[in-house]
């Protein structure tokens, strides 16, 4: 059981909350201290690494991603992949397949693939290697989605015949995220009338908004329903983050952490990739940024800072991410949903965090 000012469905109460794996209770307690704040833990649907580990090595990479990332308020999440050979995407696939059927103690619950490659546009990489770009066909996807479960698949949609495959991804349950295209703002439009659900980190790595070319930005702005964005202050600038904020209903906060996430300055893999964590940044040689090494807990601050009232903040981290994947008993707390709760102090650091009603060691933080 805890105490403190709870975020429920219906607004904040002060009172209690009592769970085991599932929320059994809460009840109003007008004494109940409010000096903890209690939200539902972060659900991030962009993840590539942390703590050394990159979800492409595949093995036990994903347990340890899932793992650092708990211990900063993500109950749940997806492991997402990067452009690489066919070999690799499958290793890394096979590895996360087991994590995903049975959560390890301690982690995240891996609630399975983000595939953000390869099926992207030359033109717009970012930090995706070149040399591994593929056409998506329905039985390269399909195969994939046999070795673990993909719920998020990132998508230039006017690449080859990409636009046709839509509906037959979003029959298999996949969310389809317009992302690393160079498309125009018609074939974004495009794209969500043949059933796209998202887009992939919003204003990075696709075709920016000028009045006279939309772009994809431009599509997202006018028409999107839910998008993904990086609030680490750094791949968007805070003046278009509000500018998105107020034309995207549901915009939700994801990281794209990178192995360099909880690591010292210095040189990491992100994929085939080598980049380097400096001044609180990953970087390609280049200088292009690649990744981050956001957790939840400081995009959380960083949308309060940003102005965003709190419970604003808290649902752009757990409950449109729940509702983008339809997660109805995760990313809000209610009687009968899994207990996933991430208990903060004033300064809005975790004090406490549980998965499942497992109580995380914060202590390696």
């Amino acid at each position: 059981m805890l105490s403190g000012r709870i975020l429920t469905p219906n607004g904040w109460i002060n009172g209690t909350i009592a769970f085991d794996q599932r929320i059994q209770h809460i009840q109003e307690n007008a004494g109940a201290d409010g000096a903890l704040t209690i939200l539902p833990g972060f659900i991030d649907l962009h993840v590539h690494g942390a703590s050394g580990a990159d979800i492409m090595q595949g093995g036990t990479a994903g347990v340890t991603v899932a793992r650092s990332h708990a211990r900063h308020g993500t109950t749940a999440m997806l492991g997402t992949t990067m452009t690489a050979t066919d070999n690799s995407i499958r290793r890394a696939l096979n590895g996360l397949a087991g994590a995903i059927a049975e959560r390890p103690a301690g982690a995240a619950r891996i609630l399975g693939v983000h595939l953000e490659g390869p099926f992207l546009s030359i033109h717009r990489l970012g930090a995706q290697p070149a040399d591994a770009v593929a056409i998506a066909s329905i039985d390269l996807v399909r195969s994939y989605h046999a070795l673990a479960p993909i719920r998020a698949l990132t998508l230039a949609t006017e690449v080859a015949d990409h636009l046709a495959l839509i509906p037959q991804l979003k029959a298999m349950g996949i969310r389809v995220q317009i992302g690393h295209s160079n498309g125009t703002y018609d074939d974004g439009v495009a794209a969500l009338e043949a059933g796209a659900a998202g887009f992939t980190h919003l204003f990075n790595g696709m075709t920016a908004l000028n009045h006279y070319k939309p772009g994809i930005v431009g599509a997202a702005l006018a028409h999107a329903e839910y998008a993904e964005i990086i609030p680490d202050l750094q791949h968007v600038h805070p003046g278009a983050m509000r500018a998105a904020l107020r034309a995207i209903p549901r915009l939700y906060g994801v990281t794209d952490a990178t192995s360099a996430t909880g690591m010292p300055d210095g040189e990491y893999g992100l994929g085939t990739q080598r980049v380097y964590k400096c001044l609180g940044c990953v970087r390609l040689a280049t200088g292009s940024l690649a990744g981050s090494v956001l957790t939840m807990d400081q995009a959380l601050r960083n949308f309060v800072d940003l102005g965003l009232e709190l419970a604003d903040a808290s649902n752009r981290l757990s409950l449109y991410p729940a509702d983008y994947l339809g997660e109805t008993e995760r990313g809000r707390l209610a009687p009968g949903a899994w207990a996933d709760i991430v208990v903060l102090d004033a300064d809005l650091q975790p004090v406490a965090v549980f998965v499942e009603g497992e109580a995380i060691d914060l202590s390696n933080n």
